[in-house]
């Protein structure tokens, strides 16, 4: 079978590109390499990770001309579309930014992909379109599109543009809402990543508002429910929470973290805008649909994170 896997050397994109290939897939990775992060880290993560064994193919999906005869000169079985522009505070600052790379690409990857005749499609969304809703379970069926930043819009939009283009050319369409994934080669912008830098280096973190939970979920656990989702039964178009179903508070973060940094210093910041105050995965629909679960528990992910940060991010 042939996969592409668009941000392919992104963090998710590269761990999923190399878990695909290992499992006998037919796969190539697709990047821009956009400057939202090091290019040279994207390099390595992608090499680190995938071996050699996974081509990537530098192409900017705002071209839908060029993606078109790209993804129908390759024909791809299937198509797992991540690449986008992450994070919240980048998107208050340039919104239009996250239109072009997070819903018109999007759009052009939905096209290209039925004229190519790819049989599914499986995109990367966010817990981020659910809103400010408080700690509780967040169910698929509550999003109703009153987010709190422009990327929760952006990515929004994308889904309903999956939808369309799902009905447009009859392809089965899966979409993942994600809940704050970290582990290995994780994004930098992130609070983890972030945290770890400094940490490793003796600085003080910054923590901003009180009272924040996130739903963390291990990189592995992550690409395991999108591995097993290929293959999903029933149904053209559906949405799937991709969590631990387990909420972290940012006091048992900081608890965890202590115990691999003593010293850790700590600087209270006020709240930043468009950030929520909890994400609460419910897995229950992609538990019964493919048997997602999640295995690893946050202080054994956060363990390793930890060891491979001082390896690789001094």
């Amino acid at each position: 079978m042939k996969v592409v896997v668009t941000g392919g050397a992104g963090f998710i994109g590269s761990h999923l590109a190399a878990h695909l290939s290992k499992q006998g897939y037919d796969v190539i990775a697709v990047d821009c390499f956009h400057p939202y992060y090091s290019a040279e880290r994207k390099e390595r993560q992608f090499q680190t990770l995938t071996g050699g064994r996974v081509p990537l193919v530098r192409l900017d999906l705002l071209d839908g001309e060029r993606t078109k005869r790209w993804l129908v000169e390759f024909r791809p079985d299937v198509v797992y579309h991540l690449a986008a522009l992450p994070g919240v505070p980048y998107s208050l600052e340039e919104p239009f930014a996250y239109i072009d790379y997070d819903i018109k690409a999007t759009v052009n990857v939905l096209a290209a992909a039925g004229e190519a005749g790819v049989s599914h499609v499986l995109f990367a969304s966010s817990s981020s379109v659910y809103g400010d809703r408080g700690n509780v379970p967040l169910k698929e069926e509550m999003a109703d599109g009153r987010v709190v930043s422009p990327y929760a819009a952006a990515k929004y939009g994308a889904e309903s543009f999956c939808h369309a283009y799902a009905h447009l050319y009859g392809y089965q369409m899966t979409i993942f809402r994600y809940f704050t994934v970290y582990g290995p080669w994780g994004r930098p912008d992130m609070a983890i990543g972030t945290f770890l830098r400094r940490l490793l280096v003796g600085e003080e973190i910054v923590v901003y508002g009180k009272g924040t939970a996130r739903d963390y979920t291990y990189i592995d656990d992550i690409v395991a429910g999108m591995a097993a989702a290929l293959h999903r039964s029933g149904g053209r178009s559906e949405v799937f929470n991709l969590g631990a179903g387990a909420p972290v508070t940012m006091e048992q973060l900081l608890a965890e973290l202590r115990k691999h940094f003593p010293d850790m210093k700590i600087v209270h910041a006020p709240e930043r805008k468009g950030d929520v105050k909890a994400t609460w995965a419910d897995i229950t629909k992609a538990e019964r649909a493919f048997g997602y679960k999640p295995k690893v528990a946050f202080a054994e992910g956060l363990a390793r994170t930890v060891a491979w940060a001082r390896e690789y991010e001094r």
